[in-house]
């Protein structure tokens, strides 16, 4: 079972709490977009073995939306961070460097 931190209210839920949001990072297209724009951004999304940064909802506590970096092999949790923010926070990505020696945050976006 994942165990996650809320970056709001700080309480550490369960998946069974949480609402998976999907990928995290996207660049979101409006309606002036085109139609492969568009399709894009709905269907096409990574799925990758490792390291992967995606959204949250704490649905059961503060309802707040979050972002969190896990690997999808192991199922480990890095951490949380706020879901205003564009990048993930230097000190999350220097705990991820020191677990899996050649990640590269660019090399996941």
């Amino acid at each position: 079972m994942l165990i996650f931190e809320c970056p709001y209210c700080g309480v550490k839920a369960a998946e069974t709490e949480l609402a998976a949001g999907g990928e995290a990072h996207l660049k979101r297209f409006g309606p002036d977009s085109t139609d492969e724009n568009f399709e894009g951004y709905l269907f096409m999304r990574e799925n990758p073995r490792g390291v992967h940064f995606e959204r949250w909802r704490h649905a059961h506590g503060c309802g707040k939306w979050f972002h969190a970096a896990r690997d999808t092999a192991t199922l480990e949790v890095f951490g949380t961070y706020s879901a205003q923010t564009l990048e993930p926070p230097a000190n999350l990505l220097d705990v991820i460097r020191a677990k899996r020696p050649g990640f590269a945050w660019r090399d996941v976006k």
